[in-house]
């Protein structure tokens, strides 16, 4: 058997995977292998004693002619130089083309050059799988990015203020907003939520997201009044890098972010008017480029936009687009202010409480009926968040598991006294005003006399001193 392959090494030639091509000196082929013949499509008999490189090298890949004395494989017949080839393609009978990674050698007799020998391999499954890498690494890239840029969001937000008091409170108007947000969550309408500072606007957003089919993908957050005009752009659409002086790097902006999600835009009303008609645009479309990008795009975002300002207002002055208005006011929801809602304070302090205790550290109990009546006797200009900063104050003063409060409650106008009533005069006003509070009830858990810190009989005796009556 081996006397038969050294007498006849064609039969060798055959049986390689690799196809092979030998030409003479004049670049006609003189050899075709079967393996050549299955990857081409042309058959030795075909091809034998003509010029090969005009059947199948005619042209590169992306179809540009590839001239005959530029073939590699001719080159090596004139300088017997030895080649090795790769990201050329060769043509096959029927027209397509397939990529090849060859060596040209050259071939001698008698220390002549006689001619040159092509030995080439199908690569396609190679670059197919160098593509589906190249395609992995650059998911890889993006989910890598994405969550760095997530994760930074995330750094940003928790280091943010605490906020997170929880949606609690029984009154009527309260319970009201609730039903509001169970409606529309489950929708994906555009919400409007609309309230004085420190209503707990944020609260809302994040609950309308929590109650949606969007609640496992991303909340994010954008503070329009938190950034100029000109870094308020970048951080909704991203930027590419070198897009501006210190964009040092791609960066997605918080519409990237948001895709599949909810993108809370608070302080809505502060947005300057080229950020409004570009705004108007994703609303319209669900597409924008990034700052310094021509690329489109698309993403799937619920808004929920928050603001303290009339916004209608805004629009008669010419300060808000009205088509913007009209986009964003699909479905509002007002959040009441505190001194609207003052019999919720229990429950509101409670579960502040909690949350200081996790924060502090401390083991607080709840606060004193006196403090509770304090607290429902003022009327909280700054809402929920002035709640929790004289709370927060308190607990960090206090050395006792219930809380009193350590000083007087800076007074509003509409509670503030008036310096020329006499001091029977100026107890009147009050208790009037803490019955008025607990619409008449005396007695009991939420009556006026807990909250005054009397017994009931007590108050009882001061309302007959001094004249007070229902229709007083």
């Amino acid at each position: 058997m081996i006397k038969q392959f050294l007498n006849d090494p064609t039969l060798l030639l055959n049986a390689v995977g690799e196809g092979i091509y030998g030409f003479d000196l004049s670049g006609n082929a003189v050899f075709i292998n079967p393996a050549a013949e299955r990857m081409t499509g042309w058959q030795a008999a075909e091809l034998l004693g003509k010029k090969i490189h005009q059947y199948h090298h005619h042209s590169h890949a992306d179809g540009r002619p590839y001239p005959a004395d530029e073939c590699q494989i001719y080159c090596t017949m004139f300088d017997g130089k030895h080649r090795h080839v790769k990201d050329e393609v060769f043509w096959r009978k029927d027209g397509s083309n397939f990529p090849v990674e060859y060596t040209s050698t050259p071939v001698y007799k008698n220390d002549q050059l006689i001619g040159a020998v092509a030995i080439f391999r199908d690569v396609s499954k190679q670059h197919q799988t160098e593509h589906a890498l190249r395609q992995a690494l650059t998911q890889v890239k993006d989910l890598s990015e994405q969550l760095k840029d997530e994760n930074n969001y995330l750094i940003a937000q928790l280091n943010e203020d605490w906020q997170d008091s929880g949606l609690v409170g029984h009154s009527h108007i309260f319970q009201n907003m609730l039903e509001q947000i169970k409606l529309v969550a489950q929708t994906t309408s555009t919400v409007l939520i609309l309230g004085e500072n420190g209503t707990g606007k944020e609260l809302v957003a994040r609950n309308l997201h929590r109650l949606s089919e969007r609640s496992n993908q991303s909340f994010i957050k954008v503070n329009c009044a938190a950034f100029t005009p000109s870094l308020l752009e970048s951080e909704l659409f991203g930027h590419e890098k070198g897009a501006f002086t210190g964009a040092n790097e791609r960066r997605k902006g918080r519409f990237e972010l948001a895709d599949k999600g909810t993108l809370f835009l608070d302080e809505i009303g502060e947005l300057p008017p080229e950020a409004q008609s570009k705004l108007l645009r994703v609303l319209q479309e669900h597409e924008f480029e990034r700052v310094g990008s021509s690329h489109t795009i698309k993403v799937d975002i619920r808004i929920v936009a928050a603001t303290n300002r009339d916004l209608w207002q805004m629009v008669q002055q010419g300060a808000f687009r009205m088509d913007l208005y009209y986009r964003l006011n699909v479905f509002p929801i007002k959040v009441p202010a505190l001194k609207e809602r003052k019999e919720d304070i229990p429950l509101l302090c409670t579960n502040l409480i909690a949350q200081l205790n996790k924060r502090l550290g401390k083991q607080l109990k709840g606060l004193s009926k006196k403090a509770i009546s304090q607290l429902q006797a003022y009327d909280w200009p700054g809402n929920i968040r002035e709640l929790q900063n004289v709370l927060e104050r308190e607990a960090i003063l206090s050395k006792q598991p219930i809380l009193h409060l350590s000083q007087p409650l800076s007074m509003t106008p509409n509670t503030a006294f008036n310096i020329s009533l006499t001091l029977d005069e100026a107890q009147k006003s009050h208790i009037v005003s803490v019955l008025e509070l607990s619409n008449w009830k005396i007695s009991g858990a939420h009556g006026a006399a807990t909250k005054l810190g009397l017994h009931e009989s007590t108050l009882r005796s001061k309302m007959r001193k001094l004249g007070i009556e229902r229709d007083s």
